[in-house]
C-alpha cells in the first residue's frame, strides 16, 4: 500500500511539473506567505505612510495587475510557459527591492513596489495553469492543479506563521522578512525557469491570428464564485466580532479550519469529482455554497452562546464549496479553451477572479449593515444563478479545436502529443 501511496505522489508531482517545479512553488507560497498579509503593515510601520495613501497604492497594485493580463494572456498563446511562471516571481523580486531602498515617507517606491507585487501575484495563476495544461492531461490535469493549490495554501500557512512570529521585533523584522521573501522569489523563479516548459510551436504560431475565446457565462459565474474565497478573511470575521460580539478566536479558528481542509481535502476531492462532467460539478460547487450561505444566515439566528459555533460548523460546508469550486473551475477553462489561445482563456478567468476579489470586500461590507438576511441571502441568490447559468447546456461552447490533451469525459486520459514534446523539451 504504501508503495502504491508513493508511486501515485511520484505521478502527481511529475503532471505537476517535476520535483524542481514543485520545490519552486513551495519556495515561492512561502515567501508570499511571509509579506503578503504585511504589506499594509510595511507601509504603516516601516515607511510611515497613512492609511489612505497605504491602501491606495496596494488598490492600483492590484488594477494594475489585473490591466496586464491580456498582454500575458498573448505571450502565453505565442507558447511561453516557464518562462511566464518565471517573470511573474522575477518581477515581485523587483518589488521587493523597491521595498528594502524606500525611505521613511517614500509613498512613491511604495506604490511602485506595490503595482510590482500586484503584477506578479495576478500573473502568476495563469502562468501556472498554462504549464500545467502544457505537460499534462485530462483528470490528470484537474489532480495536478488542486495539487498546486494545496501546497501553494500550505507554503502560505507556513510563511504567515513565521512571519506573525516575528512581528515583536517591529519595523526591523518587518525589513526582515521583505528581504527573506525577495530571495525566495529569485530562488523559486531560477527553479521554474530551469524546467524549460513551453508550448509546441505550431500553437504558439496559430495563436497569432485565432479569435479570442468567448467564454462570457463561466468568467461572469466565476466573478460570483470567487466571494467564497473572502468568506472566511471578511465576511465571518465581521459578521462574527462585530455582529454576533463573539471573541475573535473563532474567526482565527475558522481561518485555520479552512487553510488545514484545503490543504488536507483539495486533491482528494478533486479526484472524486472525476466521476462527475467537470461543468456539473462546478454548478454542484455553487449548489453547496449557496447552502452554506443560508447555513450562516440561520446560525446567526442562534441563541447566545450557540451562534458563534454554529458559524465556525457551516464554515466547513463553505469550505467544501470552495474546494469543489477550486478543484473545477480553473480544469473546466482548460476544456473549453480553443487549442490556439489557453493563454487568453486562462488570462480572461484571472481577470474575473481578480475583479472578483477586488470588489468582495466592498460588497460584503455594504451588505452587511442591513443585516444577515441582505448578506447571506443576496450571497445565496447571486451564487445559485451562477450556478444555473454553468449547468445551463451549451453554455460557452468552445469555438474550433481545443487544448490539446483537455478532453470532456469523466475518466479521459492518455498522453498528448503537446504534452509530449513538452516533456521532451524539459529533458533536454
Amino acid at each position: 500500500m504504501s508503495s502504491t501511496i508513493r508511486l501515485r505522489a511520484a505521478a502527481l508531482v511529475r503532471s505537476s511539473g517535476g520535483p524542481r517545479y514543485a520545490v519552486a512553488l513551495a519556495v515561492d507560497a512561502l515567501g508570499t506567505g511571509l509579506l503578503r498579509p504585511f504589506l499594509l503593515l510595511y507601509g504603516l510601520a516601516v515607511l510611515r505612510l497613512s492609511a489612505p495613501v497605504t491602501g491606495t497604492a496596494m488598490t492600483v497594485g492590484v488594477v494594475a495587475g489585473l490591466a496586464c493580463m491580456p498582454a500575458l494572456g498573448a505571450w502565453l498563446d505565442r507558447g511561453a510557459r516557464s518562462s511566464a511562471v518565471a517573470a511573474s516571481m522575477l518581477v515581485r523580486v523587483a518589488g521587493v527591492v523597491l521595498l528594502l531602498v524606500a525611505p521613511p515617507g517614500g509613498a512613491a517606491l511604495f506604490a511602485v513596489a506595490a503595482l510590482f507585487l500586484g503584477v506578479g501575484n495576478q500573473a502568476w495563476p495563469a502562468a501556472h495553469a498554462a504549464l500545467v495544461a502544457t505537460v499534462s492531461e485530462g483528470r490528470e490535469r484537474d489532480a495536478a492543479l488542486a495539487a498546486g493549490r494545496a501546497l501553494r495554501n500550505a507554503g502560505l500557512g507556513v510563511g504567515a506563521l513565521l512571519a506573525t512570529a516575528c512581528l515583536a521585533g517591529g519595523a526591523s523584522a518587518l525589513r526582515l522578512l521583505a528581504a527573506a521573501t525577495g530571495v525566495a522569489y529569485l530562488v523559486a523563479a531560477a527553479l521554474a525557469r530551469s524546467v524549460r516548459v513551453e508550448a509546441p510551436p505550431a500553437a504558439g504560431r496559430a495563436a497569432a491570428g485565432g479569435p479570442a475565446p468567448r467564454l462570457g457565462t463561466l468568467l461572469a459565474a466565476n466573478a460570483v464564485y470567487v466571494f467564497c474565497l473572502n468568506v472566511p478573511e471578511i465576511a465571518l470575521p465581521l459578521v462574527l466580532v462585530t455582529q454576533l460580539h463573539a471573541s475573535p478566536v473563532w474567526s482565527a479558528a475558522v481561518f485555520v479550519a479552512n487553510t488545514v481542509l484545503v490543504v488536507t481535502l483539495q486533491v482528494p476531492v478533486t479526484v472524486a469529482l472525476a466521476r462527475l462532467p467537470r461543468r456539473t460539478a462546478l454548478a454542484l460547487g455553487g449548489l453547496v455554497l449557496a447552502v452554506s450561505y443560508l447555513g450562516f444566515l440561520a446560525a446567526g439566528g442562534l441563541g447566545h452562546g450557540w451562534a458563534a459555533p454554529a458559524v465556525a460548523a457551516v464554515s466547513v460546508v463553505c469550505t467544501v464549496g470552495e474546494i469543489v469550486y477550486a478543484g473545477t473551475a480553473t480544469a473546466l477553462v482548460t476544456e473549453l479553451a480553443p487549442a490556439h489561445a489557453p493563454g487568453r482563456a486562462l488570462a480572461s478567468f484571472q481577470l474575473s477572479t481578480g475583479a472578483g476579489l477586488a470588489v468582495s470586500p466592498a460588497v460584503i461590507t455594504a451588505l452587511a449593515p442591513h443585516g444577515p438576511a441582505a448578506l447571506w441571502g443576496t450571497l445565496a441568490a447571486g451564487t445559485l444563478l451562477a450556478a444555473g447559468a454553468v449547468a445551463r447546456p451549451g453554455a460557452d461552447r468552445p469555438r474550433g479545436p481545443r487544448v490539446p490533451g483537455a478532453t470532456a469525459g469523466p475518466g479521459a486520459s492518455g498522453v498528448s502529443p503537446a504534452r509530449s514534446r513538452a516533456v521532451a523539451a524539459r529533458t533536454r
